[in-house]
């Protein structure tokens, strides 16, 4: 696993984003880990979330794309930081574009803040996580609304390798259904790998009890 990964893994651990327990995500399926990045809450922190998110968009689609785009919430922020690192890490200015909930009808009108989009304007979406792939579905209308233009990919922090509405995970559905690539900065699987009996500042974050309650909610939910 790159080193950057195992970095970001614990840079989630630290921020509180990355947590276990018992939760119960939108899709309502009750999970043993859950992953908010609501909790990242700082300049710091969101600069080096932008520089985690700017590598892995780097690796997976290089930068022959014009705008990043964020959904309203969440995705508004990453967009921006993500926009910065790239710029930083790789001297490409990229354009980068969100959502509103609501159209504005004064002032700087319309339903998107940032970029306009236009006719043949090659898109990568940035995304917090996919668990169902529901604000996905929800995004891709309002982008083909815009224009005639070229969903390059999505990606997002963490891949929760769950199934979609069938056997495939939801990222791999997304993929197939809009027919773009697809990528997260780290996967699941990558997270137990890095963290499972391995002392982090002097605790086990994922021991046996935990790992046996992600094993068994792969059983359920996992992607085949």
């Amino acid at each position: 696993m790159e080193a950057y990964k195992q970095e970001f893994i614990e840079f989630m651990v630290d921020a509180g984003v990355l947590r276990f327990g018992d939760f119960v995500t939108k899709s309502g399926r009750k999970t043993p880990f859950f992953v908010n990045t609501g909790f990242y809450r700082t300049g710091s922190q969101l600069k080096k979330l932008g520089e985690y998110y700017a590598r892995a968009i780097e690796d997976r689609f290089g930068t022959d794309f014009d705008v990043l785009f964020g959904p309203a919430y969440k995705g508004i922020p990453l967009s921006v930081t993500a926009a910065i690192g790239l710029s930083e890490q790789t001297g490409k200015d990229i354009r980068f574009c969100s959502n509103r909930k609501e159209i504005k009808d004064h002032g700087d009108k319309g339903i998107l803040l940032g970029s306009p989009i236009a006719d043949g304007d090659r898109i990568v979406i940035i995304e917090d996580v996919t668990t169902a792939g529901t604000s996905i579905r929800e995004t891709v209308p309002i982008l083909k609304a815009q224009g005639d233009v070229d969903l390059v990919g999505l990606v997002v922090s963490v891949d929760r390798m769950e199934r979609g509405t069938g056997d495939k995970s939801a990222l791999d559905e997304i993929g197939e259904t809009f027919g773009m690539k697809t990528c997260a900065i780290v996967t699941m699987a990558e997270v137990v790998e890095h963290l499972y009996n391995r002392p982090y500042k002097g605790r086990i974050v994922i021991d046996d009890t935990l790992k046996a309650a992600i094993d068994a909610y792969y059983e359920q939910y996992g992607a085949r």
